[in-house]
C-alpha cells in the first residue's frame, strides 16, 4: 500500500486509540447503564442524589392558584390557557417570602417569543396569532393595550 494512504490511516487509528485511552481516565467509574430514565439508561449513579437535592425553581400553576385563584381562572378561560404562569412572571422559587413580588416581563420582545409572525406554510403556529412587529404599534409594549390574562380584550 502506498504511503499517501498509510499515513492518514495510521493518524486515524492513533486518534481513535487516544480517544479510547482518554475515556478511561475521564469517564467516572459509576457511569453506565443504571436503569431506564430520560438519558436512555446512561448516567452517573451518584448523580441521582445531586438532582434530588437540586432546589426547585418552577412551581407550576397549582402553586399559584392558592393565592391568585381569580387570575388563574381568567387565564384558564383565555387563549393563554396553555401558558404556565412562570413563563411570564418568572420562577416562583420561594415566593411569596423571597421574592415577595415576582417580576413581570411586560416587554414587547417577551410577547414576540410566541407571537412573532412567521410565514411558514401550515405551521403549528397557525393557532397562535402572529404580530407583524414592524407594523403593529411599534413603539409600545403589548401590555399597554392587551391584558395578558385575557389578551383578546383591551386593557382597562
Amino acid at each position: 500500500m502506498k504511503w499517501h494512504v498509510l499515513r492518514p490511516l495510521w493518524v486515524a487509528i492513533g486518534l481513535v486509540g487516544s480517544i479510547l485511552v482518554a475515556r478511561v481516565f475521564l469517564v467516572p467509574d459509576d457511569f453506565g447503564i443504571n436503569g431506564r430514565n430520560f438519558t436512555y439508561g446512561f448516567h452517573r449513579l451518584s448523580n441521582i442524589q445531586e438532582w434530588k437535592d437540586f432546589p426547585v425553581k418552577y412551581r407550576g400553576r397549582e402553586y399559584c392558584v392558592e393565592c391568585h385563584e381569580e387570575k388563574v381562572d381568567s387565564l384558564n378561560a383565555s387563549p393563554h390557557q396553555p401558558v404556565e404562569c412562570e413563563n411570564c412572571h418568572g420562577a416562583a422559587v420561594n415566593h411569596p417570602d423571597d421574592p415577595e413580588l415576582l417580576p413581570i416581563d411586560r416587554s414587547r420582545e417577551h410577547c414576540l417569543r410566541c407571537h412573532a409572525q412567521l410565514n411558514y406554510p401550515h405551521s403549528a403556529r397557525d393557532q397562535v396569532p402572529g404580530i407583524n412587529n414592524r407594523m403593529h404599534m411599534r413603539r409600545r409594549d403589548c401590555a399597554e393595550c392587551h391584558n395578558p390574562h385575557s389578551p383578546a380584550e383591551e386593557k382597562q
